[in-house]
């Protein structure tokens, strides 16, 4: 018995460790390119907006998808980006991530002409790569909130893009203390999968010009 309590706390403390330097390292690693006011945000072309569901499970209206549609129409009409990319899980016909935030944005101002949905940013990972290798876009301004931001800059930085972050307005504690925690988790995963495993996006295809080409022009 005394075997096994040792042998169980070496691996609860290994993977505590292995848990906290990852962390540690996603989140020290994109500090600097994340940022939180946005007179101090170069203009940019493009800005990704990482997709959510529009709705709680309890119907309630999501805060993160809110604030997300908020901090991007407000760039917009800044003039810090000219078009946008909002990705995001389109699993069936009522469930539409990219379509909600694009009506949302819509109803912020924001034309529809300048809004490209991707329907296959099924994760994080996915919705950054296939920003750079789908849609051709190097530089962007990834706009989530400020937690989430840090994941999607480490992968943009794996995948050599010159991504910059754009947090979105802090929730409270109470609203947002689950989600922190899940992102947490999901750090360590970003490292397997961008260092270990190699994975890719589970859907890419043939590359797409956004806005009928008018930024590649």
């Amino acid at each position: 018995m005394r075997r096994f309590k040792k042998t169980f706390l070496i691996i609860l403390g290994t993977a505590f460790l292995g848990l906290l330097l990852s962390n540690l390292w996603v989140v020290y690693s994109t500090t600097d390119i994340v940022q939180t006011e946005i007179e101090n945000l170069k203009p940019h072309e493009v800005g990704l907006v990482l997709g959510t569901s529009n709705k709680r499970a309890n119907g309630e209206d999501n805060p993160f998808f809110t604030s997300r549609i908020e901090a991007a129409a407000k760039l917009y009409k800044a003039g810090k980006i000219k078009y946008l990319i909002v990705s995001g899980d389109n699993r069936s016909k009522y469930y539409n991530e990219p379509l909600k935030m694009q009506q949302a944005l819509m109803e912020k101002g924001v034309p529809e002409n300048v809004i490209t949905l991707d329907y296959a940013g099924l994760r994080t990972l996915d919705s950054v790569v296939r920003c750079k290798e789908v849609f051709g876009q190097n530089e962007v301004v990834v706009i989530t909130q400020g937690f989430h931001c840090y994941r999607a800059l480490f992968i943009a930085q794996y995948y050599n893009m010159n991504a910059v972050g754009y947090a979105t307005t802090k929730l409270p504690l109470s609203q947002s203390l689950k989600t922190v925690l899940r992102e947490m988790l999901a750090r360590p995963m970003a490292i397997l999968d961008a260092y270990i495993l190699k994975t890719r996006p589970m859907y890419l295809g043939e590359s797409e010009l956004i806005n009928q080409g008018e930024i590649n022009e």
